[in-house]
């Protein structure tokens, strides 16, 4: 006699910025955009975080501390980039290492999103807002940061130099007005 045996079903349980989402964006972007269903309106897929710094050619060591500012910035260990090809006047040779990417998706995004937008991102002098220009045509944005000292997680002392970095939301959105319209309504401030 054969026994079968329970499966545990893993159910996910929703972040309460994906909370927001899921009940303040949807209906708000259903109205604004006349979307007959949830499933029409614009989600972000993933957030990939990148840098690359011209002294890793001289110095590799950079990189590995570069890589853990970004894991503790956003919870997971980034890739280690190489240089793509040769470029003989940026003394760069083809497989050398140059920078570190990562990308979040699900509830690591939705905790990246919530503390970019609602600590990091009003810690930096004189802030305005992020720019409206800065979307790709298909609804996808990138966001430009020149230091990373405005997360919290970074410690200032132990900077040696800072560090810029390039955070690019990937939506399903098919036009730069709905991407601008959910990044809006999850929280980011543009520019007005």
């Amino acid at each position: 006699m054969s026994t079968i045996k329970e499966k545990k079903v893993l159910r996910h349980t929703p972040s309460a910025y994906e909370k927001k989402y899921l009940e303040e964006c949807i209906p708000a972007l259903m109205e604004q955009f006349g979307y007959k269903n949830a499933m029409q309106v614009p989600k972000i897929e993933k957030i990939v975080i990148n840098t690359s710094m011209k002294e890793a050619t001289q110095d590799p060591k950079i990189l590995d501390k570069a890589a853990a500012e970004l894991a503790a910035i956003a919870g997971q260990k980034p890739v280690i980039t190489q240089a793509k090809k040769s470029i003989s006047n940026f003394k760069l040779r083809q497989g050398q290492p140059i920078g570190c990417c990562l990308t979040l998706r699900r509830k690591r995004m939705y905790e990246f999103l919530n503390r970019l937008v609602n600590v990091a991102l009003p810690r930096v002098r004189d802030f305005k807002g992020v720019p409206n220009r800065s979307f790709d045509g298909r609804g996808n944005y990138t966001l430009g940061l020149t230091e990373q000292i405005i997360f919290p997680e970074i410690q200032y002392d132990k900077i040696e130099r800072p560090m810029g970095m390039n955070i690019t939301f990937v939506t399903t959105a098919k036009t730069n007005e709905e991407g601008r319209a959910l990044l809006k309504a999850m929280g980011m401030p543009f520019r007005e």
